[in-house]
């Protein structure tokens, strides 16, 4: 589904984020990417997105290279994909209802199918009473809720975890966790990134570890080894 050929990322200050990553998704595959901040987590999940293009090497979402497509194609590629953020990203005036809807719309979807599927996908994760609330009324686990009920709702085939507990505690943690396995068992690919160890614990499955941009491990079942 996904493949990253040899893929480097060099900036302007000669800094490298990333060095010749080479690595495949399946799909409906859980992969957790690991390593310390600035490792290279980040650098190589806005390749995905085409936020950023590879300095060398192609990456492929299934036979397309993402770095050779044109604007449309690439609107139609990120509309495939649901990315979840550390800071959340939330419309501090809307409702979680109305921030659930704002991308519905975007994605163009009708009136009947917003009114349907918002309150749906917010009973899928556990926030059914809370979507009339604004952001600033919700705790930092109920926000990132939103943002994960946000990025599913269109029903995407890869959801994308950008350190997604950075800023939680432990039960909030492990509550975004559960709901992102949840996602995954109704056939959607996960991939997400952490430096959080009892995350890796808590997910299992295939773990890429990444230290100064390379890629030192892959391993089947989960670890975490820095």
């Amino acid at each position: 589904m996904i493949y990253f050929d040899k893929v480097s990322k060099i900036y302007a200050d000669e800094s490298i984020a990333l060095d010749q990553v080479s690595f495949g998704v399946q799909p409906n595959e859980f992969l957790t990417i690991v390593g310390h901040s600035g490792a290279g987590k980040s650098t190589l999940i806005k390749m995905l997105i085409a936020e950023e293009r590879p300095s060398e090497g192609s990456v492929f979402f299934e036979s397309a290279n993402i770095n050779k497509l044109k604007k449309r194609e690439i609107n139609k590629l990120r509309r495939r994909i649901g990315t979840v953020f550390q800071d959340f990203r939330l419309i501090p005036n809307k409702t979680a209802y109305e921030n659930i809807a704002f991308v519905m719309e975007a994605a163009g979807r009708t009136d009947a199918e917003i009114h349907s599927d918002v309150p749906h996908v917010l009973e899928l994760v556990d926030l059914g009473k809370k979507i009339w609330s604004f952001p600033h009324e919700l705790s930092g686990g109920e926000k990132q809720r939103v943002a994960i009920a946000r990025a599913i709702v269109t029903q995407p085939d890869i959801i994308i975890a950008d350190e997604p507990t950075g800023n939680l505690d432990p039960i909030n943690t492990y509550e975004i966790i559960k709901i992102l396995q949840k996602i995954h068992k109704m056939g959607t690919t996960v991939l997400l990134t952490t430096h959080n160890k009892g995350v890796v614990d808590e997910v299992g499955g295939r773990v890429l570890t990444m230290e100064k941009g390379k890629i030192i491990r892959d391993d089947k079942a989960g670890k975490y080894v820095l």
